[in-house]
């Protein structure tokens, strides 16, 4: 998976102009113009780093004669300790980047972190792990990149990926069999439709007009179990709600193919990530 330049680029000038404003008044009236520094970035914890290139070009958009070595590139395990990446140039520079560079590679870095953790978890099922739209405004590429960084995979990435019945859509239209045939004469051969059940009377409906995919919202291991039995692989199911790291594995043995988890986005941990300046 690879990054728009562009993209990322609007993202870091947007940071850097809500963090530098006009000046930066500590650097500028402190540190000489033609004053050079080195810097390090270093991992303050284990896990899986993401955001490398992202950090680096923070630097080089203020200052593309910025010197950077990359020692580990986005996916790759890291240990408390370990060097992330150089930098040398103007110590200005360096200070100014400072602060953006490590929330974005912070903040990708516990997701990749994250998703890794769940995926070693359910490892050896047949079930995948993925990500939600609960995503940052603004950041969900990075976010769902990072995701991807850490062995997991993208639900849709928006509205207009697939047609997903939730149960607010379904009470609306009308019921699950009215919703997906009035989908279904619709959308294109190209678009899924994916239905959200609460319970497995619903699910049987949900099966009998067609669902490609059928989401178990809030069930209990159990009763997902009674789920993949009754749909015998006539859709796919994706298990989503209340999942912990303690109920994960029992959801992944449970049999379903897909295990959604918000929190891989919405309230992940940032990895600790320090830069030094010398």
């Amino acid at each position: 998976m690879t990054l728009n330049k562009f993209y990322v680029d609007n993202i870091i000038k947007t940071a850097l102009m809500e963090d530098i404003n006009y000046c930066d008044v500590t650097t500028d009236y402190l540190i000489p113009e033609n004053q050079f520094g080195e810097g390090r970035l270093m991992a303050k914890a284990d896990g899986i780093v993401c955001g490398v290139e992202i950090a680096a070009r923070v630097f080089t958009m203020l200052d593309e004669s910025i010197e950077i070595e990359i020692i580990r590139h986005d996916g790759e395990n890291v240990k408390y300790g370990d060097d992330i990446m150089k930098l040398s140039g103007k110590t200005s520079v360096l200070l100014k980047g400072e602060r953006t560079a490590l929330n974005l590679i912070q903040h990708m870095s516990g997701i990749a972190t994250a998703a890794n953790k769940y995926v070693k978890i359910v490892e050896g099922t047949g079930a995948s792990i993925a990500d939600t739209r609960k995503t940052l405004p603004g950041l969900r590429p990075l976010q769902k990149y990072a995701v991807i960084c850490g062995g997991a995979k993208n639900h849709r990435y928006n509205l207009s990926d697939a047609a997903m019945l939730k149960d607010n859509h379904i009470d609306a239209a009308g019921g699950i069999t009215a919703a997906v045939t009035k989908l279904r004469s619709k959308v294109g051969h190209m678009t899924k439709i994916e239905v959200e059940t609460r319970n497995l009377d619903e699910l049987r409906e949900a099966l009998e007009v067609g669902a490609d995919i059928i989401m178990l919202d809030n069930m209990s291991p159990d009763m997902m179990k009674q789920a993949v039995k009754i749909t015998d692989g006539k859709a796919l199911l994706e298990a989503s709600g209340g999942i912990t790291d303690e109920t994960l594995r029992a959801v992944a043995e449970s049999g379903v193919d897909i295990i959604s988890v918000g929190a891989l986005t919405h309230s992940v941990k940032a990895f600790d990530i320090s830069m030094y300046i010398k």
